[in-house]
């Protein structure tokens, strides 16, 4: 079935504003545009319940209603149980609590697995845990191609690893990495796994359970929701980790790793993600989980011909895979001039971006200098045919 990409983006009230008309947005992979449910929660909230939740008055009532709400239908998007599914403020904040509790719990000479494909996010604060005597072991990328290979992270495990970090895709190399045979190869280790989830979960939220991933990370603005860093985590992870919320909070699984209080308002509103997804799978007479097939089968269509484009090319070198079915719609150039290349673009009506995103220690481990950085484009299911098509003829006007 494909995606019904008129009633798609009729739900993106940005679509229809004059600020965005005659522009093709390809930096998504830095923040989507937020849907129509999400922000007329966030209205909402901020108009009728903008009070402490959870009082005995209706608005407080109904405010603390909705952040229940929230994390109940975002997980059983996810396949997970309510209570492991938890808000911070950023992803980035989330690793670094979650890095924090690690440290605590584990012993001088034990040691955590990470790799040089990561965004910075789910890497710098596993690294620093070496000033606590943890031993960093890196699984590095193939330095010509970005794959990372299960084979030689097999040849890291043994009984001194308890954590296994790595992403379900990078944020420049695209690849969609077997998250379930490294989490496998993880526990038959004796170790757990944290997955950087933040660059696949808006090509489709992920049934976590199937995944095998101990903790489960994504960001909400980048899935078409809210600045809100969202966590999943297994109950019997938690339960062994330190507390590093108030003392209070030390039982409920969603609290114990939540240091600040949370945004009540953008923790309430993320329940229109779930209201998009559902409504998506809905108008095309699908299951709510199929939503995640629909997105993907539009994005790889959308995908191939643009790999086709730059891969074809003698001075563009693509970052990843070239075969759309094995990598999200990320797509990430090494140019000459990166941020020239970017400003041509923008000068066209196609918003990319230059940078290193993050990711400055899987670029200079591809032989890229990451002060320079890349030029990356980036779409999701929302993109148009008609866009994607202008994105490649301004991509050979500029490169």
């Amino acid at each position: 079935m494909d995606l019904d990409i008129d009633w798609v983006r009729a739900q993106f009230p940005a679509f229809a504003t004059d600020a965005l008309k005659d522009q093709a947005f390809f930096e998504n992979a830095g923040g989507s545009y937020t849907c129509r449910p999400v922000i007329e929660r966030l209205l909402r909230f901020y108009t009728e319940r903008k009070m402490q939740p959870y009082g005995p008055s209706e608005p407080s009532r109904l405010g603390g209603a909705e952040m229940d709400e929230a994390r109940r239908r975002l997980a059983a998007l996810l396949g997970v149980e309510t209570e492991q599914v938890s808000f911070g403020p950023s992803t980035t904040q989330n690793a670094y609590v979650l890095a924090q509790a690690f440290r605590d719990m584990m012993a001088p000479g034990e040691a955590i697995v990470v790799t040089d494909q990561d965004h910075e996010a789910n890497s710098g604060p596993w690294r620093r845990l070496a000033d606590a005597g943890i031993e960093i072991r890196e699984w590095r990328m193939d330095p010509a191609t970005g794959h990372l290979d299960p084979a030689a992270l097999e040849r890291l495990l043994d009984d001194k690893v308890r954590l296994v970090c790595f992403p379900h895709c990078s944020n420049v190399v695209g690849e969609i990495n077997p998250v379930a045979e490294i989490t496998a190869l993880a526990h038959s280790a004796g170790a757990f796994a944290c997955v950087d989830g933040v660059s696949y979960a808006p090509h489709g939220l992920p049934d976590v359970s199937a995944t095998g991933a101990d903790i489960y990370l994504f960001s909400a603005y980048k899935t078409y929701g809210p600045h809100q860093g969202i966590m999943v985590m297994r109950p019997g992870l938690g339960a062994l980790l330190p507390n590093q919320a108030h003392h209070f909070n030390d039982r409920p699984l969603y609290k114990r790793f939540t240091p600040a209080g949370p945004d009540h308002a953008q923790v309430a509103a993320s329940a229109g993600m779930a209201d998009y997804f559902e409504d998506m799978a809905a108008h095309h007479g699908v299951a709510p989980a199929a939503a995640h097939d629909l997105m993907r089968a539009h994005e790889i269509r959308l995908l191939q011909p643009l790999l086709d484009a730059v891969g074809g090319r003698n001075d563009v070198r693509l970052l990843g895979p070239a075969d759309a079915a094995s990598r999200a719609p990320t797509v990430a150039l090494s140019v000459p001039r990166p941020a020239e290349a970017a400003a041509a673009l923008a000068a066209r009506g196609v918003i990319a971006g230059a940078s290193d995103f993050y990711a400055g220690r899987a670029l200079g481990a591809l032989g890229i200098d990451p002060g320079r950085g890349v030029l990356r484009l980036s779409f999701v299911h929302y993109t148009s045919e008609a866009e994607v098509a202008r994105a490649i003829e301004a991509l050979d006007a500029v490169l």
